[in-house]
């Protein structure tokens, strides 16, 4: 049953991250449209995005002070709308790969508890068959001392 569930629990990871990017897409779109979506939800990270990216490329080109203009609303628009897409695929992978690892510690607990168990049964055994051996051991010796205090047998006539 373990190996069946495996295939399954892939493709079925497999599927919601291949459906993330039609949602985002869809999303994305009722950003756009949306007033609200758009004015508080895309303009505000894409006006950040676009702030540290010029700032970061003027750094990089020598330009230090420059103040940088903002992104026109059309514009700041369509980045936020992408921006948001982006991070709902990016938080669809990260939980699907969060929800692989539990699967895999998960397996991984209850094989070691059944090593776990398996190794204290076998020393179970052990013990019990020590045990066994002890006794079997101690017969033995009292056996083999009521043989030794019996009196040596005569010989008999024929035997000389």
């Amino acid at each position: 049953m373990v190996v069946g569930a495996f295939p399954i629990a892939k493709l079925l990871y497999l599927g919601v991250r291949q459906m993330s990017k039609p949602v985002a897409n869809r999303i994305k779109a009722g950003a756009r449209r949306s007033e609200f979506f758009k004015n508080y939800v895309c303009l505000p990270p894409a006006q950040l995005y676009h702030w540290i990216e010029m700032r970061t490329k003027m750094r990089i080109m020598g330009f230090r002070g420059s103040a940088i203009k903002p992104l026109n609303e059309e514009a700041a628009a369509e980045l936020g709308a992408e921006l948001l897409g982006e991070a709902i695929i990016f938080t669809v992978g990260g939980a699907c790969m969060v929800l692989e690892y539990s699967r895999q510690a998960a397996n991984s607990r209850r094989k070691e508890e059944e090593l776990n168990a398996n190794i204290t049964s076998l020393q179970t055994q052990l013990s019990e068959l020590t045990l066994v051996t002890e006794t079997l051991d101690a017969q033995l010796r009292e056996v083999n001392r009521l043989l030794l205090s019996l009196p040596a047998p005569a010989p008999s006539p024929t035997q000389k």
